[in-house]
């Protein structure tokens, strides 16, 4: 029999059922993209006019000024905050991540603080918190705002939460003082019409990750304003052997397969039928449950499990396994046995409860998850 890719490189394939995770591989590509890359690797191409032009088509798209393909929305954090330290300064742009001197300080509201804030820091720039763990008003972000401002920041998947200062009133304050704000929406794609709604309520840049709509684990973007879309593409990888400058993001460098990925994977994502995309989840789910029902001392509700890890009602894509305190074994100890078995299946522990995301499960496989939790139950 012959071995896979994996088998001959000694590493388990994995059966995913956590869901969009860059530690299982983000996503998997479609046929038609798979095929896009294989057709872009026969051809070498001029990187700047590639990321040029994939920018305007996604600009095009989306309803915003301007865009620009990144290796994932961590780099875009990186690139995009780079962008609201230099402007067009090119000898700013030259000095980063040394910025003494220079306007290097991002707001941030307390209550907004999250591990991916750090990938500001990576240009040179200082997070300044505002507010406490109980809110913030607004006039303490106009406070915090002075002559060493650079931007201001808001992950999109807090916005409105924990009695912070929403969205539309930040990006006012920033315009209001000349100050630009930068929003991580990293996996808001859904509904569709979301992706623009950012830039509608004022926000400067925003930035996505490609793998939560279907593209390369490594690719993302960042949009909004041209001129400090413009800057990004000024610090990106591109021309740093050829042009005149030493580039900021000589390290964020992508292949051409990624770029063409990202685009197609865009294009694909917003023309698709989604709600056949969560039937086909429903199905997938009451296979599940088929293949699971009557497991000694478990229970089986079909629920949702979200981007920002919550469990709610509908639409459906998960099958919550939640085992009584007198099962045999703990959802714990079930899923540790999933993970070391071959192929290792991961799932996700909430608690009592085993879940099983089917988003990121390929048709059929439900039948090797049920099988498997069985025999790790017992």
């Amino acid at each position: 029999m012959t071995q896979t890719i994996f088998e001959r490189l000694g590493v388990r394939p994995v059966i995913n059922a956590s869901g969009i995770y860059t530690d299982l591989g983000g996503s998997r590509l479609s046929p038609s993209i798979w095929a896009a890359m294989a057709e872009a690797n026969d051809s070498f191409i001029d990187l700047v006019e590639l990321l040029d032009r994939t920018g305007q088509t996604i600009a095009g798209m989306l309803g915003v000024e301007a865009a620009r393909i990144t290796p994932g929305a961590s780099a875009a954090i990186a690139l995009g905050i780079a962008a609201c330290l230099t402007g067009d300064d090119r000898e700013k742009m030259e000095r980063l991540p040394e910025t003494s001197g220079m306007p290097n300080e991002v707001i941030l509201q307390r209550v907004h603080r999250y591990k991916y804030d750090r990938c500001a820091l990576l240009p040179g720039a200082r997070i300044v918190e505002v507010g406490s763990d109980a809110g913030t008003r607004r006039e303490e972000i106009e406070q915090a705002i002075g002559p060493s401002t650079a931007a201001l920041f808001v992950p999109a998947h807090l916005d409105g939460h924990h009695d912070a200062v929403p969205l539309t009133d930040v990006a006012a304050i920033g315009r209001e003082r000349g100050i630009p704000t930068f929003v991580d929406a990293a996996y808001m794609n859904y509904p569709t019409e979301m992706m623009g709604s950012f830039n509608a309520k004022g926000a400067d840049l925003v930035c996505f990750s490609a793998k939560y709509f279907g593209g390369p684990n490594g690719g993302g973007l960042v949009c909004g304003r041209e001129d400090l879309v413009t800057a990004v593409a000024a610090l990106d990888f591109t021309r740093h052997e050829s042009g005149p400058y030493r580039r900021f993001g000589r390290a964020f460098k992508m292949d051409r397969q990624v770029i063409v990925a990202t685009v197609l994977a865009l294009q694909e994502w917003l023309a698709m039928d989604h709600e056949a995309r969560w039937q086909g989840y429903r199905r997938q789910v009451e296979n599940l449950c088929t293949g699971l029902a009557g497991i000694p001392d478990a229970t089986l509700t079909p629920m949702c499990f979200t981007m920002d890890e919550r469990l709610i009602p509908d639409p459906v894509n998960c099958l919550v396994v939640d085992f009584a305190a007198t099962a045999a074994r703990s959802a714990e100890q079930v899923a540790r046995a999933l993970a070391r078995g071959n192929p290792s299946i991961r799932c996700i522990v909430e608690g009592t409860a085993l879940v099983i995301v089917v988003e990121t499960v390929q048709d059929g496989d439900e039948s090797v998850i049920a099988e498997r939790v069985r025999q790790a139950a017992a």
